[in-house]
């Protein structure tokens, strides 16, 4: 009987000794995701995780009062981007926090890398190395969109023992599940312009032609040294060689990847060719890189970009996360530190808003109408995002919003400075016709920031497995915003000013330097949604790019700015 009470009381001891991390999250259940739980992950296959160690409040706050003056184009200070070492530096993580929490896990058998800011750690360990570390249980997960492959997520919440959880934050991606919804293929166009590809299947699609005519782009741009973008791609989405050089010789693009970090397989997916093919048709003349993420990791991506020495200056991504479940304190926290180190060092991230309007991807209910549900990474007040839009005729001219182009207001971040002018005006005008606002958040963050074509009646005619198809959604709406974006930085760089960064500051500062759209509502297949009004809005943001008055815009921005690219 002594020999139970004692067992019992380890017990209790060691149950005592660990803190659940990211409490605010629900664990996985079948009802609350699109993922299938398929079994326990063996105990020798090995996991990569990535560990957030804590930041001091009073570090985190001066980085994110120098990411807001470096991005602002009204202060002293703007594109004066930091390096690696700076953001190292002013960080100031303790020795003393870096090596406790890399001892714990070298002590539990995993080998441990640093980031070179040193509030990031990736560690690699055998999956029974990381149930006994984390307290929890490792399961393999897979999703009809997923192409065979599958994720390694926690089965339950997971812990820390005391003293090691006082100095993390959060290990990733143990709960989050990435969202997987394809962009519609094969979707008819029904445009009457002349088709300026070679190939018939593009007859009535957006070509490189129809968006250089619709957004007022050169017709021929000068390379730039130290210019660069990138794309990234996740759930298994490679490109192949011979789709690009299809698209770039039938549409006369020079259509090419510089550069592959993460790996890369000639197996074509229509969500990294049409990136590729597309963010290539509008800037031709810049380097591309393709950055893959195998771990199906919006950390992973976000801390990789950001430790590159030479990172390249603009990104796109078509990414978000599947359910409200995945959005914890943490995790959100951890992104956005991620996405201000990047605007601090003057690299612009741009994300689609997504294709599901305002219900996102987990929708309102069958029965009563349920809250709109806001898309993380696309209500961060720290990143571009960008919505999609139709043309509003079967010619080349007016725009219109899609009906299913993500939009709204953030349940968890505040109005920034930057955006309260135009949020204001919007929840005014007489047109918004606002939806009920127990469905929404009226004092959230608005997005989108920008457009572009995106919509099912304006599909992308993308070269995809041999063949060219119409393909519609923000997905092909990001990587041409990402693309203008680019092409601008060349003008500055050529002039020896340093490149945009965080672009929204820039974005609301200018809104003539985009082409209004006024028309539509995101409300997908549901009653209610946000509708398109005269100046900004949740749905089309400001609207789509106009190249010819962005380029001047952006030159008067940097006239008095003498800052040079930081590498």
């Amino acid at each position: 009987m002594a020999r139970i009470l004692s067992a019992l009381g380890l017990v209790q001891i060691s149950l005592a000794s660990w803190v659940l991390q990211e409490p605010d999250v629900l664990p996985y259940h079948p009802q609350r995701s699109s993922w299938r739980l398929q079994g326990r992950v063996p105990e020798k296959h090995q996991v990569e995780l990535q560990v957030a160690l804590r930041i001091d409040d009073d570090r985190h706050a001066a980085l994110e009062k120098i990411f807001w003056e470096v991005s602002d184009p009204k202060h002293l200070n703007y594109g004066k981007h930091l390096s690696i070492d700076e953001i190292t530096k002013l960080l100031a993580i303790p020795d003393s926090r870096v090596d406790l929490v890399k001892s714990y896990f070298e002590n539990a058998g995993a080998s441990v890398e640093v980031a070179p800011n040193q509030d990031i750690m990736k560690v690699k360990m055998a999956a029974a190395d990381v149930e006994k570390a984390l307290n929890t249980s490792l399961h393999f997960f897979d999703h009809a969109e997923s192409h065979g492959r599958h994720i390694v997520r926690a089965g339950s919440h997971y812990s820390l023992p005391a003293h090691i959880a006082k100095e993390v934050t959060m290990v990733g991606e143990l709960l989050q599940m990435p969202s997987l919804s394809a962009a519609s293929q094969n979707v008819q166009g029904s445009g009457d312009w002349p088709n300026s590809c070679d190939a018939k299947g593009c007859k009535g699609l957006v070509t490189p032609a129809v968006l250089a005519q619709r957004y007022k782009l050169p017709s021929s741009s000068e390379a730039v040294a130290k210019n660069s973008m990138a794309v990234a791609e996740y759930q298994g989405q490679y490109y192949n060689p011979s789709d690009l050089s299809a698209f770039g010789q039938s549409c006369h693009r020079n259509v090419t990847v510089d550069k592959t970090i993460g790996g890369d397989k000639p197996i074509p997916g229509v969500e990294a060719e049409l990136d590729i093919e597309y963010i290539k048709a509008v800037a031709p003349e810049i380097p591309l890189t393709v950055v893959y993420g195998q771990q199906f990791s919006l950390l992973d991506w976000v801390n990789k970009i950001v430790s590159l020495p030479d990172s390249p200056l603009v990104h796109s991504v078509s990414y978000g996360n599947d359910e409200k479940q995945q959005s914890s304190v943490q995790y959100m926290f951890t992104c956005n530190t991620a996405f201000m180190k990047a605007g601090a060092r003057g690299l612009s991230i741009l994300f689609a808003s997504g294709d599901q309007g305002v219900c996102g991807r987990q929708g309102c209910g069958l029965i009563k109408h349920a809250p709109f549900h806001p898309d993380f990474p696309g209500d961060s007040p720290y990143i571009t995002t960008v919505g999609g839009t139709n043309f509003k005729g079967t010619g080349i001219g007016e725009e219109t919003a899609w009906s299913s182009s993500g939009g709204g207001f953030s349940n968890y971040f505040g109005v920034p400075d930057y955006q309260k002018d135009a949020v204001a005006a919007y929840k005014a005008s007489p047109d918004a016709d606002l939806p009920p606002q127990e469905l929404w958040n009226n004092t959230g963050r608005g997005y989108p920031d920008v457009a572009a074509l995106g919509g099912s009646k304006t599909p992308y005619c993308v070269s995809v497995q041999g063949t060219f198809a119409g393909v519609a959604g923000t997905s092909a709406s990001c990587p041409v915003v990402a693309g203008v974006f680019a092409k601008l930085n060349g003008l500055r760089l050529k002039a020896r000013k340093s490149p945009m960064g965080f672009l929204n500051p820039f974005i609301y500062q200018n809104p003539s330097a985009f082409q209004d759209v006024t028309s539509g509502t995101n409300s997908a297949t549901r009653r209610y949604g946000f509708t398109a009004v005269k100046g900004w809005d949740p749905v089309t943001g400001f609207g789509t790019p106009d190249f010819e008055a962005l380029s001047k815009a952006a030159m008067k921005a940097v006239a008095g700015d003498e800052a040079l690219l930081v590498v």
